[in-house]
């Protein structure tokens, strides 16, 4: 290759990173103020539903209200983050800025009510969103559009559970399953850095889960790892049947009631009877922190620690979320996803005769694999999330724990995924 075309070529491929760069700064400076401003008002609602139990009596018409929304401004917003990765696959008319705003309110609105509904799901709208406004406005079609909205997935997913790396590899690992599109690395890295950090500078603290140290936590013993091994065959088949379940509640909806906006007031009344039939308001919400009226009730957190969760609370979670979800209240599954799995290790952890901590925390990344078909990016986040003991970071040993349990649930789980939209390798070909 003569001298000068190499120089030129080199040359290319630096305006084609500066420019991507600087767009990817740009999507994840305005994803992470937003994402900022939803876990700001986030916590204030949550508050607000403690503070006033009976909150949960509006649950139905919150949802409706929601779905009012939707259904009188949303368009194709309904279709939520699958909107996003059908435009990322094919190109068209792009995702509305609306949505952005579309899915903040209608998450605050179900978690006003105590609906079993998470975040990540809201900011990564709130991303793609944002991605495809300031798409549209700089005329970008083709895979440039496509790789701006994948900024906009890495900025939300980082931004919003302060893990930049897991959210650049699941903005590249969430669009088929078993393949990664290397292409937009370096803008979505750039994206998720920059929403996380603007996020940190806006005063959000994200939350650390602390493993309490085991026996050969440096090592692979083989006792452990096929204790390991058994309970991610576990942890993926209660992915399969979250994702079963919640698309059945959902077909079930969309067959017998005909009106779209009563779907959720059908599943807030479903959520009451719920609530009765356990008789606690542990599952309802997020579930990471306690109701400060109830300080022992089963959150996120003491599913870290021995009798922190009942044999059925991870059960509980998922019937609740899946009817949350199903039924049409909007908002995310991934945090209520962590709830069920760290619920699901301690139980497993007491059967095995394992490390709860340890267990609870492979548990909470490898359902969600399972569920997401994102292992990769799942073990990234097991790095991210987790601390050993007072501070220091996890040790190799249990990053390769994770690895196992994520690709073991991912396997085992099959092909049912939370995102209906995420293409197959066999779709990816023809």
């Amino acid at each position: 290759m003569p001298e000068r075309e190499l120089i030129s070529q080199i040359l290319g491929r630096l305006r084609w990173l500066l420019h991507w760069s600087l767009l990817g700064t740009c999507v994840g400076g305005v994803v992470g103020a937003a994402v900022a401003l939803f876990l700001w008002s986030l916590d204030r609602v949550v508050d607000q539903f403690w503070q006033f139990p009976w909150l949960l009596w509006g649950l139905p018409l919150l949802g409706w209200l929601g779905a009012i929304l939707y259904t009188r401004f949303g368009g194709n917003s309904s279709k939520g983050t699958n909107l996003i990765l059908e435009q990322i696959h094919e190109p068209g008319g792009g995702v509305p800025l609306r949505m952005a705003l579309l899915i903040l309110l209608g998450t605050l609105l179900t978690h006003l009510g105590g609906g079993s509904a998470g975040r990540e799901g809201t900011a990564v709208q709130m991303g793609g969103g944002l991605a495809g406004g300031i798409a549209h406005g700089l005329r970008l079609r083709g895979q440039d559009l496509s790789r701006t909205l994948m900024t906009g997935i890495a900025a939300g997913f980082g931004a919003v559970f302060g893990t930049p790396l897991a959210g650049t590899i699941f903005a590249m690992e969430v669009l088929t399953q078993g393949q990664i599109r290397h292409a937009a690395t370096v803008p979505c890295l750039v994206a998720a850095c920059m929403g996380n950090h603007v996020v940190h500078s806006l005063g959000i603290i994200h939350t650390r889960h602390t493993i309490d140290p085991w026996a050969n936590e440096n090592g692979l013993d083989a006792w452990l790892v096929a204790k390991v091994f058994l309970a991610s065959v576990v942890f993926g088949l209660a992915s399969l049947l979250f994702v079963r379940m919640t698309h059945g509640i959902q077909h079930l909806l969309e067959r017998t009631v005909r009106t779209p906006e009563l779907r959720p007031v059908v599943a807030g009344v479903t959520i009451w009877i719920l609530v009765w039939l356990v008789g606690s308001r542990d599952y309802l919400g997020l579930g990471v922190n306690p109701n400060p009226a109830d300080p022992g009730g089963v959150t996120l957190q003491s599913c870290f620690h021995a009798d922190g969760a009942t044999p059925l609370s991870w059960l509980w979670k998922l019937v609740f979320t899946a009817v949350t979800a199903g039924g049409g209240l909007r908002g995310g599954e991934v945090t209520p996803l962590f709830f069920m799995g760290a619920a699901l290790g301690n139980a497993t952890a007491g059967l095995l005769n394992a490390p709860v901590g340890l267990m609870a925390a492979l548990g909470f990344v490898a359902v969600f694999a399972g569920a997401s078909k994102t292992p990769l990016a799942c073990t990234v986040m097991a790095m991210e999330l987790f601390v050993l003991g007072q501070s220091n970071p996890p040790p190799a040993g249990f990053v390769l724990l994770a690895a196992l349990a994520c690709h073991v649930s991912w396997c085992i789980s099959g092909g049912d995924s939370i995102f209906s939209r995420q293409r197959t390798l066999a779709e990816t070909r023809n």
